[in-house]
């Protein structure tokens, strides 16, 4: 895959014919939502939250109990678990600076998109819900895989899709954007191009992961729609 990539000073752009995106900690910040979960969870089995939050993040939640718990790791008592999180949390997410502009974007310029999260349908279904987010046209959640990131099932299957729905053939990369190096390394698996925020993880960090772009959040990206049917991202303020 050829990389038209502009750079200009701190700038960068390339023309993609969708985008794929994470969630938590991509578009949305759920990290004391997230803490008051485990808390409770570890209660629950008698662990102490923080050995879980050590290596929970961007895991699935049926992932990390098989671990912990394997009498747990089943998807009733997942997606119960996770339904309860934006109900019962005491300090709610919020969004990642820029995301809900970007997503407004995506959705004015008709910009193929969807999300790819290791979190659950009912956990999505809650968190777009209470933060009355733009809903994406496709969503990728835990049980639709076998395997959570960093293997790439969950960001090949979603490109698939997209590339079999699209009736151009002069754009065919796909972008991924994401705030975890096990997402970033799922990505590039998958054979996408990512674009990392420096919402959860270093910069350096992000770059090891192999991350092609790295911006501090979605402010520093716009988006506009080419003639030929692909859409320019443009990112600035690289770090």
């Amino acid at each position: 895959m050829s990389k038209e990539n502009v750079l200009s000073g701190e700038a960068g752009s390339h023309v993609f014919a969708g985008v794929l995106l994470d969630f938590d900690g991509t578009i949305i910040d759920s990290t004391e939502a997230i803490v008051e979960h485990w808390k409770r969870i570890g209660l629950e089995l008698g662990i102490d939250h923080n050995e879980i939050l050590r290596t929970s993040h961007g895991r699935r939640s049926i992932d990390i109990l098989r671990d912990l718990d394997p009498t747990k790791a089943n998807w009733e008592y997942v997606s119960a678990m996770e339904a309860q999180v934006p109900l019962l949390c005491t300090t709610p997410a919020v969004e990642i600076p820029g995301a809900r502009k970007l997503l407004e974007s995506l959705d004015k310029y008709q910009a193929p998109y969807a999300i790819v999260t290791s979190g659950t349908k009912a956990l999505l279904d809650g968190w777009l819900k209470v933060l009355q987010l733009p809903r994406p046209q496709e969503v990728t959640v835990a049980e639709d895989v076998k395997l959570g990131k960093p293997d790439p099932e969950g960001y090949r299957k979603a490109k698939e899709r997209m590339l079999l729905s699209l009736d151009s053939e002069t754009y065919r990369d796909v972008l991924v954007m994401e705030d975890a190096p096990a997402g970033i390394r799922a990505g590039k698996a998958a054979g996408c191009y990512v674009l990392a925020v420096a919402t959860t993880h270093g910069v350096q960090e992000l770059k090891d992961a192999g991350a092609d772009w790295v911006v501090m959040d979605h402010r520093f990206v716009d988006v506009e729609r080419v003639e030929t049917a692909g859409f320019r991202f443009v990112f600035r303020n690289l770090l």
